[in-house]
């Protein structure tokens, strides 16, 4: 369970995936026909409209309702409102074409240019990290099954707490953060920290929405990956545990069956075998 320090706030949190989002994805509607623009806005304006008229809402709870959007704003959490509730349904629609490995969310904590590992090593941790060791083997394939050489996985976690470096203080930069090269044959060898269960930032917004709603805020524990490989599709996910109480309640409900893992124990920890098969661009 996550135990938040003073310092390590949804708003802290927040603010730093905002500002990391804003300088990392922001390209606005450039290149966007007006047409698809004013579609796709009146849809959702149509949808608010039917839900107010269905619902009968009132004056009190549309001016809590913008009360609340103001806070996710001033929290920085939109980036975790969205990557929680709305991400899965993008995902699945833009994604739905392949015959390669399932995907799921990226999430808001995701850091490009994490330490390079080779196709054999383990991820930088601190020395007393907590966690089962896991060592986890796979193997990158296209999807007429030949080997990809040369592909690139990248692994991040959150930590036992729940946390994730770089977006909580007292954390090292690159903890349980790292990039790995696959060899001429397309294998990988990964050692990292089996991570655990957490909840979501509760402390701001979305945690008022959370209580308000009466819903939990917990996430199943996850490795998230990003696999490529040149004139391949970007493959992204996260892998989970057989077990977990929250595989079937997810609060950003990411997890598909394709993606638990089967988890068996070896000496001093775990080990697990799970491979990529990436779609041709």
């Amino acid at each position: 369970m996550t135990t938040a320090s003073d310092s390590a706030t949804a708003a802290a949190s927040g603010a730093n995936a905002t500002e990391r989002f804003k300088s990392d994805k922001l390209v606005g509607v450039e290149g966007t026909p007006p047409e698809r623009v004013s579609l796709l806005a009146r849809e959702v304006l149509e949808a608010v409209h039917e839900t107010i008229r269905k619902h009968k809402v009132t004056y009190d709870e549309y001016n809590a309702l913008k009360a609340w959007l103001i806070s996710v704003g001033e929290d920085g959490e939109w980036p975790l409102f969205l990557d929680v509730w709305v991400e899965h349904v993008v995902e699945e629609v833009a994604t739905e074409h392949r015959e390669g490995n399932k995907g799921t969310i990226e999430g808001p904590y995701y850091v490009p240019d994490a330490p390079e590992q080779g196709a054999s090593g383990a991820v930088p941790m601190r020395d007393d990290e907590p966690g089962t060791p896991l060592t986890w083997t796979g193997k990158v394939t296209s999807t007429d099954g030949s080997a990809l050489s040369g592909a690139k996985v990248e692994l991040w976690h959150a930590d036992a707490d729940g946390y994730y470096s770089q977006f909580a203080p007292n954390i090292p930069a690159w903890n349980l953060r790292a990039s790995f090269t696959t060899d001429a044959d397309g294998n990988f060898e990964i050692r990292t920290v089996r991570p655990a269960p957490y909840q979501i930032p509760t402390d701001g917004a979305c945690g008022k929405l959370i209580s308000a709603a009466g819903w939990h805020a917990w996430r199943p524990a996850h490795l998230h990956v990003k696999v490529s490989a040149p004139g391949y599709e970007l493959l992204t996910a996260q892998l989970y545990f057989p077990g977990d109480e929250h595989n079937d309640d997810d609060i950003a409900s990411a997890v598909k069956p394709e993606l638990i893992l089967a988890p068996k124990p070896i000496a001093g920890g775990e080990a697990i075998e799970y491979g990529f098969v990436l779609d041709p661009a």
